[in-house]
C-alpha cells in the first residue's frame, strides 16, 4: 500500500511524514522545501503479532508494510505545469490513496502560500489541479473511441458516451470518484488511472495547543469536514508536531504520554487504520517457529489468491487452508487445544479470507 501525502506549501506535510516514518524528510518554512518525493516504509501496527510471537517464539516477527511518499507543495497552475506541477502529479499517479494534509491553526511565523489560512479553499485548490488534470485524460480518451466508433464495435460507442458523462461531473468540479458507475463501466475508467479517482484522507493539522479541544472550538476543522463530506472522502484529525515529539520518544514513553494527552493511538496507527478501511484491506496471519507474520488482502479476496500472495507455487498447488480465527486461537492458548476441539477449519478454492485468519495453506506443485 503506497500513500501519497499531499497538500499546499507550508501545511505540514514534511512535519507528519518525519512522525510517521520517523525518516527526516527536509522541513522548512518556505514553498517547495520538498522537490523529490521522500518515501518511508513503516509497519502497520497491529496487537496480534505480538500474541503470537508469545506463542511461538519465532526467529523472527514481520508486520505488513505501508509506503508513505512526501510529496512537493502544490499551488495554483499545476495542471498546467506551475511550480512543480507536473512532477508532483506524477508522483500522486503513482499511489494507491492519498493523504491531503489541511492547515487548520493560525501561526503568524508560518508562511501560507495564498497569505491566510482558509482549509475550504486550500482543499478546492488541490482538488481542482486535479480534476483539470483529469479532464485532460477523459477528453483524450474519448477523443479517441469516437475515432474507434466507425469500425462499428459498440464497445467504443459506449465509451465515447461514458467520457463524455464522466467529463461533464468533472466540469462541474466533482471528483471521479463521485461518479456513479456500472460494474462493465468501472473496468473501462480503471485504464484512465484518473487522479480524483483515488480515495482520500484529509488531514486535519490541528497546533499543539488545540489537542483535547472539542470540534465546536475549532472551525477550521467544521470547514474541513464540511468540504470533505461533499466528495464523499474521510477526515482523521492530527498534530503534526505532537506526532512528531511522539516519534522521537523511546517505544516505553509513548504509551504514557499519549495517555497524558488524552489520545488512545497515535495519529500513524489511526490513520493506517483509516487507510486499510478507505481501500478494502485486511490482514491474515501465519504464525510458526521461523515466522509469524501478517499479509495484507484486498477484502473479498480467495483463499488461492491469499496463498498467492505468500507464493505463485502455493496459488498454483493450492489443496486446501487450515484456519483458525485469532480470537479463538487467542483464547485457547494452543493450535494444538484448538484442534483438539475441532475449531481449525479446513477451507476449499471458494472460501472468502476474513481479517485475523491464522492460516496454513496446502499445497503441492
Amino acid at each position: 500500500m503506497k500513500l501519497g501525502i499531499v497538500g499546499l506549501p507550508n501545511v505540514g506535510k514534511s512535519t507528519l511524514f518525519n512522525a510517521i516514518t520517523n525518516a527526516g524528510a527536509q522541513a522548512a518554512n518556505y514553498p517547495f522545501c520538498t522537490i523529490e518525493p521522500n518515501a518511508g516504509v513503516v509497519s502497520v501496527p497491529d496487537e496480534r503479532l505480538q500474541v503470537l510471537a508469545n506463542m511461538y517464539h519465532p526467529k523472527k516477527v514481520t508486520p505488513a508494510t505501508v509506503e508513505f511518499v512526501d510529496i512537493a507543495g502544490l499551488v495554483k497552475g499545476a495542471s498546467h505545469g506551475e511550480g512543480l506541477g507536473n512532477k508532483f502529479l506524477s508522483h500522486i499517479r503513482e499511489c494507491d490513496a492519498i493523504v491531503h494534509v489541511v492547515r487548520c491553526f493560525d501561526d503568524e511565523n508560518i508562511i501560507h502560500v495564498d497569505g491566510a489560512v482558509d482549509p475550504a479553499r486550500d482543499m478546492e485548490t488541490i482538488s481542482l489541479e486535479l480534476i483539470f488534470a483529469d479532464l485532460e485524460t477523459v477528453k483524450k480518451r474519448g477523443d479517441k473511441a469516437e475515432k474507434l466508433v466507425k469500425t462499428g464495435d459498440k464497445k467504443y460507442a459506449e465509451e465515447a458516451e461514458l467520457a463524455k458523462r464522466l467529463y461533464a461531473h468533472l466540469e462541474s468540479g466533482k471528483p471521479a470518484r463521485t461518479f456513479p458507475v456500472t460494474e462493465n463501466e468501472a473496468a473501462v475508467l480503471k485504464d484512465y488511472f484518473l487522479l480524483t479517482m483515488k480515495p482520500v484522507i484529509y488531514a486535519a493539522n490541528i497546533a499543539e495547543d488545540q489537542l483535547g479541544l472539542d470540534e465546536s472550538e475549532l472551525p477550521y476543522v467544521q470547514a474541513v469536514r464540511k468540504a470533505a463530506a461533499a466528495e464523499e472522502a474521510e477526515v482523521l484529525v492530527i498534530s503534526a508536531q505532537i506526532e512528531e515529539e511522539v516519534a522521537q520518544m523511546p517505544e516505553d514513553e509513548k504509551a504514557e504520554f499519549l495517555a497524558e494527552l488524552g489520545i488512545p493511538q497515535s495519529g500513524l496507527d489511526r490513520m493506517v487504520q483509516a487507510c486499510y478501511k478507505l481501500l478494502g484491506l485486511i490482514s491474515f496471519l501465519t504464525a510458526g517457529e521461523d515466522e509469524c507474520r501478517a499479509w495484507t488482502i484486498t477484502r473479498g479476496t480467495k483463499a488461492p489468491q491469499a496463498a498467492g500472495k505468500i507464493h505463485t507455487d502455493f496459488e498454483r498447488g493450492f489443496i486446501r487452508a487450515e484456519i483458525v480465527p485469532f480470537e479463538t486461537l487467542h483464547e485457547l492458548g494452543s493450535m494444538a487445544a484448538c484442534k483438539e476441539k475441532g475449531l481449525v477449519r479446513s477451507e476449499g478454492k471458494d472460501y472468502v479470507m476474513q481479517d485475523g485468519d491464522v492460516t496454513l495453506f496446502r499445497f503441492n506443485v
